[in-house]
């Protein structure tokens, strides 16, 4: 999972340098996972990265259905609980998608070539 953890750590930077301040990472508990939060001004951005090689049966991002959306949102409320200070945050779901093309980046010591979409309000607690 080195590349998983690669896109991960790219997610974070692309975060950090929008001025967003990471406050958890790989937020853990049985309903789910939230592989980044972060505080950016008033909203507390929840925010899923995806990886994808190929855009196959829809790619990153057609990767997240609407089991996956109830579980980020029902570990949302869990996080939401146990950090009270975040709970007064207007949430925002968004999902980083990195994906293998042929005109973008490295990634590390990763093969080929890389880039990285980010998709702000992806869904909402009601979907």
């Amino acid at each position: 999972m080195r590349l998983g953890r690669l896109a991960e750590d790219w997610a974070a930077q692309t975060l950090s340098k929008s001025g967003a301040e990471i406050v958890v990472r790989n937020f853990r508990r049985r309903s789910g996972e939230l592989d980044l939060v972060a505080i950016d001004g008033e909203l507390l951005l929840i925010v899923e990265v995806r990886l994808r090689s190929s855009s196959d049966y829809g790619g990153a991002d057609g990767s997240i259905d609407a089991g996956k959306r109830r579980r980020i949102v029902r570990t949302t409320q869990q996080l939401l609980q146990i950090h009270r200070t975040l709970a007064r945050l207007r949430v925002r779901f968004d999902v980083m998608v990195v994906e293998q093309c042929d005109d973008g980046v490295a990634l590390g010591d990763a093969p080929g070539r890389w880039r990285l979409r980010w998709l702000r309000h992806a869904f909402d607690a009601t979907t």
